[in-house]
């Protein structure tokens, strides 16, 4: 007898339960199927909330142990309680299923809650299916196919912190994993910088997704016309009331399998106007001109929010300064955000080397001035910056200022208006600091990162400083339109 390929085992299934198969289930089965068969070992099924994707696979595991009894199945979830409701299902699926009779082991203790093994022939440490949380410790499992089922879930994506730690525990992955493994993850995306994602995140230091190279199928709840995808459960009138229910942002998300940022945060880095151009410095009859994207500016803020923990520890503040330009039209142009690193500055205290980095900031990008915060350790800062910036021969003023108002308060007030307006153009290069994903998970009140935000937020609150038209001595060309001085004919006749 030939073995029953896996969207007859479901159709019998739903059979023996009353249940209908409808033509999206048959789609999963007839891909997962095929996939299996072609040997394909990454795979990653995206459907929409309450699709049945989690039922299907249970309904895989056990087709395959029909098919291989000395199959070892490690299933991973956000959760333990999650994962192991899978392998309830698994289980039942095993007990009562035609095609599946026979697996069901004659002792008991085999037929645990969170693990069961079936009736086999090899002799094998790990048993035949097996449920863990992503926290829990799988070192010494070993598994054919590991699924991740749902790994991602607010709980494990929400802050940068988590979804660093969730990439790091499923790369474990590879040392569970007999060669020639499986690795199937199925879920929907819950973040803007989800794991499903189909292109790199470059503000990540990402150079490829991080399930590159994996066979995908993305189910959305519509269909490129907006029609759903399973009709007879989700008409348009419930899509509809779907819609409404969740919002936009979760809609997208959940259902049409867009990657977003479902915390809502009120700043959107995609409104932002990119830019590649660089600073084009111009002197010439007796005038000095800066321009950028073809605009000549006007005024430019720079602010320093220091602080003395290196960003690459992920630990503590940042130390940020950001530079931002003004054109004649009122636009605001934020070209550089920098994260002091502590070889920043060469070799010398802490506080030096931040000062002598600041100084090359300053002068590399002509700035008559930087606005210093001085909370906390920011109070004794000045006067080094002062005496770097006259070591670098940078004709830069130091403004000392200190924040009473909250940061979110200031945070918001900075950002809403030109982002509303289209007013603010970034240049391409932040894309390579966290900068832009600071943005993308800040919300007002949360503990997440936000230190590139803050020194930003003080670039654009902070009064700018109008550019003079006449040049300076070569070592202190000033390029601000609309300040130096100017020879006036005084020969009158009195």
């Amino acid at each position: 007898m030939t073995p029953a390929r896996f969207p007859e085992f479901v159709w019998i299934w739903n059979e023996r339960q009353d249940l209908a198969t409808p033509s999206l289930h048959l789609r999963m089965a007839r891909w997962l199927g095929a996939r299996w068969r072609a040997r394909d070992r990454e795979l990653l099924l995206l459907a929409f909330r309450s699709s049945g994707k989690s039922t299907l696979v249970g309904l895989f595991c056990a087709w395959l142990l029909s098919r291989r009894p000395d199959l070892r199945i490690l299933v991973l979830s956000a959760e333990q309680a999650l994962a192991r409701k899978m392998v309830r299902n698994v289980k039942r699926i095993v007990e009562r299923h035609p095609l599946a009779q026979g697996l069901k082991p004659a002792r008991a203790d085999e037929w645990a809650s969170d693990q069961f093994t079936v009736a086999r022939g090899t002799e094998l440490r790990d048993p035949s299916v097996l449920a863990r949380g992503i926290g829990a410790n799988i070192t010494g499992c070993r598994a054919d196919l590991v699924i991740c089922d749902d790994v991602e879930v607010p709980n494990t994506c929400d802050t940068a912190p988590k979804r660093a730690d969730l990439r790091e525990r499923l790369a474990e992955i590879d040392y569970v994993l007999v060669p020639g493994g499986t690795q199937l993850y199925i879920g929907t995306p819950h973040s803007y910088y989800t794991i499903y994602a189909d292109a790199a995140r470059p503000e990540l230091g990402e150079a490829a997704p991080f399930l590159a190279g994996f066979r995908r199928l993305e189910l959305p709840l519509l269909d490129r016309r907006g029609r759903s995808t399973w009709p007879e459960r989700f008409p348009p009138e419930k899509v509809a009331a779907i819609r409404r229910r969740t919002g936009p942002t979760k809609f997208a998300s959940q259902f049409l399998l867009q990657p977003t940022n479902l915390a809502g945060g009120r700043l959107d880095p995609d409104r932002l106007r990119l830019y590649e151009a660089e600073l084009d410095y111009r002197e010439g009859n007796g005038e000095a001109a800066l321009f950028l994207a073809g605009q000549r500016l006007v005024s430019a803020s720079a602010w320093w929010d220091p602080a003395f923990a290196a960003h690459e520890t992920r630990t503590g503040d940042a130390s940020v300064v950001a530079a931002v330009y003004t054109d004649a039209r009122g636009d605001y142009w934020l070209h550089r955000v920098h994260y002091l690193r502590p070889s920043d500055g060469g070799e010398s205290d802490p506080a030096t080397r931040q000062c002598r980095a600041v100084a090359r900031f300053a002068k590399d990008l002509h700035l008559p001035a930087v606005h210093v915060e001085t909370n906390g350790l920011g109070r004794f800062l000045p006067g080094l910056l002062r005496r770097a910036l006259a070591e670098a021969g940078t004709p830069c003023a130091v403004r000392e200022l200190a924040s009473t108002r909250p940061k979110d308060l200031r945070i918001v007030e900075a950002f809403e208006a030109p982002l509303a307006a289209g007013a603010l153009h970034a240049h391409r290069g932040l894309w390579d600091t966290p900068f832009v994903a600071e943005m993308r998970d800040w919300r007002p009140g949360a503990r997440g990162a936000d230190d590139g935000l803050d020194a930003v937020a003080g670039a654009l609150a902070a009064e700018p400083v109008r550019l003079p038209r006449l040049p300076r001595p070569p070592a202190a060309a000033d390029w601000r339109p609309g300040t130096g001085g100017f020879a006036a004919d005084t020969e009158f006749a009195v």
